[in-house]
């Protein structure tokens, strides 16, 4: 019986052209990138528009160095949970670090380092979320919010996307004794930005905390690439926020920057931090050498290039999208949603670019709502005007093909 149900739910799927399948990458995370199935001799080139190495530090022979130099040093793997013998003095430093870029933005900050950015919010919703609190959470908020609001034993209340006044009532309706406001910083799939400066004012008039994912914002926000607090002026000891570090910082896992006694209750009762073994040493250990490129001047440079590839993106696509009767999203970041509608379409839209060699991701339901599927286009440092005028062209051609058949 089961495997009827599941080969009727796969049929449908297929139907609403929502199947999924991977891609085996042959080479490192770049743009430039070997792609295809397990025969490594039938992968081919692709220009890929579809990572969130948002730096282009996944490859950066610095940070792929001072990995190696963690594995020497530390070994594989951590062997057990941090709180059991797993908690390196890699993972201490990072840590320290990371508390020392958030100390302007977060009074008396501490810092605590996770294996993935899901686990991270699973973590901290379910920690906080206790029975008699309530969630106030975006509706586009990224699944990992989402799962965590739902195993969290708080309230859970939605407010429509970037609706501050809706969120206002809301709050103000609300009689709980810890109100907690869950967003995005930079939401992953439309690329814009939740109004951070008013959800802290609302936070200040309604005593509610703000828990932020600054998943796509760290790293490539703020002079310093500290992230969407620095990029916005905003310092508040009622912001715990969240980044990922295997995005623009280029290695993997996250952390939670909050108050010091936040970060003391998560360490004692967040289940996916306590009951998980620790991340490789090796990666934090790299990850300190990331730190340093973001913070510095290579990373200024790197964070100016990004800048200047996503004007030149915006102004090749927005007559383009407007002919063609594609939607540009409304996006100053790194992520382009190309939104065509259609499943079926920007599935077909998706495999002409890659016929002509560029890889970029058809994004469909439920990841997005139906009747906005889109093409994901992410920009990174390493790409160069070569390559954004490439896509440009692939794409004009693709309309005009589509218009000739």
């Amino acid at each position: 019986m089961l495997l009827e149900q599941l080969k009727l739910a796969a049929e449908e799927r297929h139907a609403r052209a929502l199947t999924r399948r991977r891609r085996i990458a042959h080479t490192a995370c770049a743009p430039h990138q070997a792609v295809g199935e397990a025969d490594e001799a039938r992968a081919e080139s692709l220009l890929t528009f579809c990572s969130n190495d948002y730096l282009g530090l996944a490859n950066h022979p610095d940070v792929i160095a001072a990995f190696a130099e963690g594995a020497h040093r530390y070994g594989a793997g951590s062997g057990a949970s941090h709180l059991v013998s797993g908690h390196s003095l890699a993972h201490a430093q990072l840590e320290t670090e990371l508390a020392r870029w958030f100390a302007p933005y977060i009074p008396h900050a501490r810092t605590l380092y996770f294996c993935t950015g899901y686990m991270a919010n699973m973590a901290v919703l379910t920690a906080l979320g206790t029975a008699g609190a309530t969630l106030f959470c975006e509706t586009l908020n990224h699944a990992s919010l989402i799962d965590g609001a739902r195993l969290a034993r708080a309230d859970v209340q939605r407010y429509p996307h970037g609706a501050t006044g809706a969120l206002d009532t809301l709050l103000a309706a609300s009689t709980s004794p810890l109100k907690l406001i869950v967003t995005d910083s930079v939401f992953s799939m439309d690329g814009d930005m939740a109004p951070l400066k008013a959800l802290l004012a609302l936070a200040e008039r309604h005593d509610a905390w703000i828990i932020v994912d600054d998943a796509h914002g760290f790293g490539v926000l703020g002079e310093s690439g500290h992230g969407v607090l620095e990029a916005l002026g905003l310092a508040s000891e009622r912001f715990i926020y969240i980044g990922t570090l295997g995005k623009a910082a280029g290695v993997a896992g996250a952390f939670v920057a909050a108050h010091e006694t936040i970060i003391e209750h998560l360490v004692n009762t967040a289940r996916p931090y306590i009951y998980t073994t620790a991340a490789p040493p090796a990666a934090a250990h790299a990850l300190l050498t990331s730190l340093a490129i973001i913070e510095g001047e290579e990373g200024r440079q790197r964070r100016a290039h990004l800048a200047h590839l996503i004007a030149l993106l915006r102004g090749g696509l927005s007559q383009l999208a407007a002919t063609a009767g594609w939607v540009l999203g409304d996006s100053d970041t790194a992520i382009q949603p190309l939104i065509v509608g259609d499943n079926g379409a920007a599935l077909a839209l998706s495999a002409m670019l890659e016929a002509d060699g560029i890889r970029v991701g058809a994004i469909r339901p439920p990841t997005v709502p139906e009747g906005t599927a889109r093409l994901r286009i992410t920009l990174s440092a390493s790409h160069s005007e070569a390559d954004v005028h490439r896509l440009l062209g692939v794409l004009a051609d693709a309309f005009a093909r589509r218009e000739a058949a």
